[in-house]
């Protein structure tokens, strides 16, 4: 199993001696100072130390051939060669290095040899190579093949790879058997390099050279194997050496779940978990953790928070910050602020301390959602709590406060980041200029860019890209260029990321030569292009319809090894709508397939967008239901294609009942944030429609009805003041959704005042209007007045649908007027509307809460006679009805029906929210549901 592609270890070069290098003493040279270096090694011998040095300092220099010949004398006297060592004048040879090393290692002294080679592995500049002096002195002293070890050890852990396989590789030409401990440091440092390949090509060498791997080797090469994403190889390899008799520990465990969870595959690395008792291991703290962050890398926090409390029910183990830490980031990251914070308080309540890992959570996940108040809040609550805040924390509120425009908070952040002892560092400074771009304050960005480079700080391709990506998006195309090439002069910017930003504003301003031109500058300058680089090119190409370039770039960039991704599909079917060459639009998903390309959401987009502008809605809608088949959701782009193609054919009511049908708050950009900003939201939906006002109206009528779908009334209404303000024609659609809106919360004075503003522009409001009013008058107990609407629907032209009636029927049954619910059933009936499981279900609820259970059951029997599927709400009513009868046998029997019916109590809630206006809950309450569901 360990045949893997590997590259082959470096052969070991003997490079000439520098400066440090000196060569071994000749007869002639020991002759000279025959005197002295008797004189001086007796001394050393009798370890008088301090009369050597005197003996030195009045007599002779200790020169290198002194010293090399003096350490040969004293070789089995670790003491005295070390003193020796330490009268050199100058930095020893190398020589010297290798002889002291063996002498130290013979004598078992490890922690003077290791100071020995950190001293020479951390001088400046570098030394040459030590070994082939090592391998001269291990000649000559017959000792210590241990040293070749050691410095194996000390080149792995010092991080220089090369040297340390050069000197595994060497040590076993010389019949030498490195330490399982130096292997383990050489594997583990390949690991972390990412290595694979020669990780196990060393591990395979190590065993021909008969040094066994132990526990801890098995545990590199688990994390090893599963840093390179082999998960199926580190769990095989684990079993191999269990079967081999070598033990593999809780580390080598961790390292496979570790690499289960990297993969999205937390179930599995839960599986090794409880597979731990069975082979005699016990699963730790960092056990349980390592599920928690592959929960959380999932998005599944309550699973997460759920191993909290696992750890937390077990009496062996203490669940600690880092666990805690772990499900806090994580809902950070989710925007999940009130989890967070209620997770944070539960630490501090079991008696933990809130670290900084955890206080930087926090104020990320409020700095990203914008809520600017609470992130500077925990800025003061880590000082009071005596935690000193670091650079991410800094960082974290000026980006936040410069992604809400408020550029004087964020200086005012950094002028206090400074004062604390903290450097203004790059990552900063890109904050502050992503904020100005971002407020088109394109002068302010290019004064701070200059004051960047006046203090020193080198912009790198953030920096470069987000202020060239500002300027192109200002409309300053020129002057980016001319910036760019000012940096580039600067010998700055010559990076992908900067290159593809310029040709990205190129291509969205169709000055396609000059991108093209600029792709072959990329590879004069040796900076190769990648597949964005060819996508966005030819994406350029597809917005102008250009297909020949499209298609041209396309295959030149499968011929340099990239395959085209789903990305670049996407693009050349808009622009084959774009060149109206909608004829090959199959060829391309025919393509797509061949590769193994499944179609996402922006695929259907643009299909749908562009059957929508050909005028063939069917094909639009049938996609829709292809898409929605297979789980894909649409979004605003979609929803607002398909709304204006029946626009366009003058299917207004189609169109309507498609965005209470299709609209779903999540499309809608920062809907869930506390204060809603009207020009950032505009931004994006400029950014969606591309100019389009057609589409800009239907997406500003998707967030209208998305406000109101939340409850923010008063959010959907200043939007609604402030769109007319700015030139905004409201439609049928916008003042039936804040209709409903105010309806649904009591402000029943503004709705009636926006149906007669409809009136009075000339809109007429349609039965979906006046089912809000009623239901609205309903629900604030003005029964009156909702019949007296009612009765004047047939004068204006308008019919009564089932809605209508049952929500009438529903507040004569909670008010006890049983009988004139009934009347008004058999009115629906006379006009031709069929009384639904809904209209039933409401009446059989009135009926049993008011002990008529005769007559709820007789009532059952005639729905399901007149072909009415009773559902879950229905038969749990009458459930409630007997148990306040106390009537078990009644509700045994029901339960037998509903069985039989498949209606299984676990999914009343489903139930009631997909289809019906009126739920009811265990106390037999009745509660309204929104008229749109």
């Amino acid at each position: 199993m360990h045949q893997r592609c590997c590259r082959r270890l470096p052969p070991l070069y003997f490079l000439r001696r520098g400066i440090h290098s000196t060569s071994a003493p000749t007869p002639a040279d020991a002759a000279t100072d025959a005197t002295l270096l008797g004189r001086l090694t007796r001394l050393l011998l009798l370890h008088r130390f301090s009369a050597a040095a005197s003996l030195l300092s009045s007599s002779a220099p200790l020169t290198p051939a002194l010293l090399h010949a003096a350490l040969r004398r004293v070789r089995l006297d670790p003491d005295a060669a070390l003193h020796l060592f330490r009268l050199a004048p100058s930095r020893p040879s190398l020589l010297a290095h290798a002889q002291l090393l063996h002498i130290l290692a013979r004598a078992r002294r490890s922690a003077d040899a290791r100071t020995l080679l950190a001293s020479l592995l951390s001088a400046r500049p570098p030394a040459p190579p030590l070994f082939p002096h090592l391998v001269e002195v291990y000649k000559d002293f017959t000792f210590s093949a241990a040293s070749f070890d050691l410095l194996l050890r000390a080149l792995a852990n010092a991080g220089h790879l090369d040297g340390a396989l050069q000197v595994f590789d060497e040590m076993r030409k010389l019949g030498c058997r490195p330490t399982v401990r130096s292997c383990n440091s050489m594997l583990n440092r390949l690991t972390q390099a990412g290595d694979l390949g020669t990780v196990v090509a060393v591990f395979e060498q190590m065993q021909h050279a008969g040094t066994l791997p132990d526990e801890f080797t098995v545990a590199v090469m688990a994390k090893a194997y599963c840093r390179d994403k082999a998960v199926a190889h580190a769990a095989e390899f684990l079993e191999e050496m269990k079967n081999m008799g070598v033990e593999v520990n809780l580390v080598a465990y961790h390292a496979l779940m570790n690499g289960y969870c990297e993969l999205g595959r937390t179930e599995d690395a839960r599986r090794v978990l409880e597979s731990l008792p069975s082979i005699g291991l016990s699963p730790n703290v960092v056990t349980y953790t390592l599920l928690v962050k592959g929960y959380c890398k999932e998005e599944k926090m309550e699973e997460a928070e759920g191993v909290i409390r696992e750890i937390m029910k077990n009496k062996q183990l203490a669940v600690d910050e880092v666990a805690y830490g772990a499900v806090i980031n994580g809902y950070c990251q989710r925007g999940r602020m009130e989890d967070a914070t209620r997770l944070q308080n539960e630490m501090i309540n079991i008696g933990l301390q809130v670290n900084l890992f955890v206080y930087n959570s926090i104020i990320n996940g409020y700095c990203k959602l914008g809520r600017m108040v609470e992130a500077h809040k925990i800025l003061h609550e880590i000082e009071d709590a005596g935690v000193r805040p670091d650079t991410y924390s800094y960082n974290s509120l000026v980006d936040g406060y410069c992604r809400k425009g408020l550029m004087t908070k964020a200086f005012e952040i950094c002028d206090m980041m400074v004062r604390n002892g903290f450097t203004v560092t790059i990552l900063t400074y890109n904050a502050l200029l992503k904020g100005f771009c971002s407020l088109g304050s394109i002068d302010h960005a290019l004064r701070l860019w200059f004051l960047m480079l006046k203090r020193g700080v080198a912009p790198n391709e953030i920096s470069c890209s987000t202020l060239f990506d500002g300027f192109i998006k200002a409309g300053k195309t020129e002057k980016a260029l001319n910036l760019w090439k000012e940096t580039l002069a600067r010998g700055l910017a010559k990076n992908i990321t900067t290159f593809n930003t310029v040709i990205n504003g190129l291509c969205k301003i169709g000055r396609m030569p000059e991108a093209e031109e600029l792709l072959g500058r990329m590879k004069e300058w040796r900076c190769p292009p990648d597949s964005i680089t060819y996508r966005t090119i030819a994406s350029g190409y597809c917005r102008t319809g250009d297909m020949v370039g499209a298609i041209r770039i396309m295959n030149e960039m499968e011929g340099v090894g990239f395959a085209p991704s789903i990305e670049m599909f996407n693009s050349l079917i808009t622009g084959l709508f774009i060149a109206k060459q909608c004829g090959k639009v199959d060829d391309i998903l025919s393509e797509m397939s061949t590769r193994g390309l499944s179609p996402n959401t922006v695929t259907y987009g643009a299909l749908i967008a562009g059957w929508c502008k050909e005028g063939d809605l069917e094909k639009a809608y049938n996609l829709y239901f292809e898409m929605s088949g297979k789980g894909l959701t649409p979004n605003l782009f979609i929803c607002s294609s398909l709304v204006s193609c029946f626009y366009r054919k003058g299917k207004v009511d189609e169109a309507n009942l498609v965005l209470q049908k299709l609209v779903d708050t999540d499309m809608i950009p920062d809907i869930s944030a506390t204060r809603l900003e009207i020009g950032k939201l505009a931004n994006a939906l400029d950014t969606v429609a591309g100019g389009n006002l057609r589409s800009a109206k239907i997406m500003w009528n998707i967030v209208i009805f998305g406000l109101c779908k939340l409850g923010r009334i008063e959010d959907a209404k200043n939007m609604f003041a402030d769109l007319k303000g700015k030139g905004f024609v409201a439609d049928n659609f916008t003042y039936s959704s804040l209709i409903h809106g105010c309806s649904t919360s009591g402000f029943l004075d503004v709705a009636f005042g926006l149906r007669d503003e409809m009136l009075s522009v000339g809109l007429t409001p349609n039965i979906i209007t006046y089912n809000s009013l009623i239901y609205g008058l309903c629900k604030s107990g003005e029964i009156s007045r909702a019949v007296s609407l009612f009765r004047k629907l047939q004068s204006k032209g308008i019919s009564p649908n089932a809605i209508t009636y049952n929500t009438l029927i529903d507040k004569y049954c909670k008010d006890g007027h049983i009988t004139e619910a009934f009347k008004l059933k058999q009115r629906m009936i006379e006009d031709g509307i069929k009384p639904t499981v809904f209209t039933y279900s409401i009446l059989i609820h009135g009926l049993c809460i008011h002990g008529y259970m005769e007559e709820a059951i007789k009532l059952l029997d005639q729905m399901i006679e007149n072909n009415v599927h009773p559902n879950y709400v229905t038969y749990w009513t009458l459930i409630q009805g007997y148990i306040r009868c106390g009537n078990m046998k009644e509700i045994s029997k029901l339960y037998d029906e509903m069985h039989i019916r498949g209606l299984l109590p676990t999914h009343m809630a489903g139930d009631v929210k997909q289809a019906c206006p009126v739920a009811y809950n265990q106390n037999g309450k009745a509660c309204h549901m929104k008229m749109y569901c």
